[in-house]
C-alpha cells in the first residue's frame, strides 16, 4: 500500500508528449524527446569514456543496424520461441494479478522492459478483461529511477499499486538500483513503493516474480530500438533534463519502415489463447511453493572475475540478454558459453563472428552465456 507522509514538496508533472511506435493503449513513454540532440558515439570511443568515468547515461551508442541474415534469424527465433515467451508472459502476469490485485499500474523499465510490459498488459486484458495502465519509465545505474515519472503515475493513479517490470535479470544490478531508489523515494517524499521487480526471465535468481528462470533467448533482446517502440536508451544530463522533465530518450522515427515492435508483441500475443490455462496452473504452483531469491548468478560472476583477472564487476555481463547487449553496443573481449550446442545462442555466434570476438566454453556456468567487456583503460582515444 502506498504511504504518504508530508516531507519534501512533490512537484506537479505535466502530461507527456506521445512518443514511440506502440499504440497508446499498449504503452505510454514517460520520457522527454531529445531526438534533435546529437548524442551517439561509436562503441570504441564510448567504451573509453565510460571506463574513464563518464556516466553511460550521458551519451548513446550508435544503434546497430542488423544484416538481412540477422533479421532472418530474429524472425526464425521469434517463430520458434513465441509460444514459450507467451507462456512466460502469462505466468508473470498471473503472479502480478494475484499479488497486486485489481488496482494496478505497470511501470516498465525502458527499454528492455517495455515490450514485456506490453505483453503483460495484453495478457491481463485477454484473460481478465481488465485494462491496466502501462507506462515506460527510465532507470539508470548510479542514478536510480526517474522520480518525476513516479510522481506523474501517482498523481494520475493515486490509489493504485505500481508494479515494476523488466525483461530479464543478469547479475541483478538493476534489481538493486530499484531497491535503493524506492528507499530514497520514501526518505524524500514519505511515499512507500513496492520494490518488487517482475521479469520474464530470472537466470540470476535475484527476484521473486518471474516467468521462468531458464536463460533462454527472449527475441526482443536480439534487437535495439526497432523492437522497443523505436526509442533509444534513456539519457540523463543536467543540461538536457530540467527539474520537472522526464529523463530523455530519442524517438527514431526515421526507422519506421524497419520497426518490428508491434510485430513482436502481436506475434507473442497471438498464442495467449493456447497458454492461458497452463499459465494459471504454473503461477498457482509457484505461489504455493515460492522460489528462493539466492542471487546464485553472483557466484558465477565472482568465479569469472577470479579466472580472468577482472577487477571491475561491471565488465562482466551474464545471460543471453546482457551478452547480446555487449555485442551490440560495447567493446567485447570474449564470450563465455555453457555449451556450443546451446540452441539459444545462434544470434550470439553470428554477432561474435561479425565482430571477430572469440567464443569460449566455460564449464558449470549458471547462465547460457556471459559477455566480457574489453578493458580499455589507459588506451589512447
Amino acid at each position: 500500500m502506498t504511504l504518504r507522509v508530508n516531507k519534501r514538496k512533490i512537484p506537479v508533472i505535466p502530461d507527456p508528449k506521445p512518443l514511440g511506435s506502440y499504440k497508446q493503449e499498449d504503452a505510454i513513454f514517460l520520457l522527454k524527446d531529445i531526438s534533435d540532440v546529437p548524442l551517439e558515439i561509436n562503441n570504441v570511443d564510448r567504451e573509453q569514456k565510460i571506463q574513464s568515468g563518464i556516466h553511460y547515461s550521458e551519451m548513446l551508442p550508435v544503434e546497430y543496424q542488423p544484416s538481412t541474415a540477422y533479421l532472418d534469424l530474429f524472425k526464425e527465433t521469434l517463430e520458434n520461441n513465441a509460444k514459450y515467451v507467451a507462456l512466460a508472459s502469462g505466468v508473470v502476469a498471473e503472479l502480478i494479478q494475484t499479488k497486486r490485485g485489481e488496482k494496478l499500474v505497470l511501470a516498465s523499465l525502458a527499454r528492455a522492459g517495455t515490450p514485456i510490459g506490453v505483453l503483460i498488459t495484453r495478457y491481463l486484458q485477454f484473460a481478465y478483461q481488465v485494462k491496466v495502465p502501462h507506462y515506460s519509465i527510465s532507470i539508470i545505474r548510479g542514478k536510480g529511477f526517474d522520480e518525476n515519472a513516479l510522481h506523474y503515475i501517482l498523481q494520475n493513479h493515486p490509489d493504485s499499486q505500481i508494479q515494476f517490470v523488466d525483461g530479464w535479470t543478469g547479475k541483478g544490478a538493476i534489481t538493486k538500483v530499484l531497491q535503493d531508489a524506492c528507499s530514497e523515494f520514501e526518505n524524500k517524499f514519505g511515499i512507500l513503493l513496492n520494490p518488487d521487480l517482475a521479469v520474464l526471465a530470472d537466470p540470476g535468481h535475484c527476484v521473486s516474480t518471474f516467468g521462468t528462470r531458464e536463460d533462454y533467448l527472449i527475441p526482443s533482446a536480439a534487437l535495439n530500438s526497432t523492437v522497443s517502440g523505436l526509442m533509444s536508451r534513456t539519457v540523463h544530463r543536467d543540461d538536457l533534463i530540467g527539474p520537472t522533465d522526464f529523463h530523455g530518450s530519442k524517438f527514431y522515427k526515421e526507422w519506421e519502415s524497419d520497426d518490428l515492435s508491434n510485430y513482436f508483441v502481436d506475434t507473442i500475443s497471438s498464442f495467449f489463447a493456447q497458454i492461458t490455462q497452463e499459465a494459471k496452473e504454473v503461477a498457482k504452483a509457484m505461489l504455493e511453493n515460492p522460489a528462493d531469491v539466492t542471487w546464485k548468478g553472483l557466484r558465477d560472476i565472482k568465479r569469472i572475475q577470479e579466472t580472468f583477472g577482472i577487477d571491475d564487476m561491471n565488465l562482466v555481463k551474464p545471460g543471453i540478454g546482457e551478452t547480446t547487449r555487449v555485442l551490440l553496443r560495447r567493446v567485447p573481449w570474449k564470450i563465455l558459453v555453457n555449451s556450443l550446442e546451446n540452441p539459444y545462442l545462434e544470434h550470439v555466434y553470428l554477432l561474435a563472428k561479425d565482430r571477430d570476438v572469440p567464443v569460449e566454453v566455460y564449464p558449470e556456468l549458471t547462465y547460457s552465456c556471459c559477455g566480457l567487456i574489453k578493458s580499455v583503460k589507459g588506451e589512447e582515444a
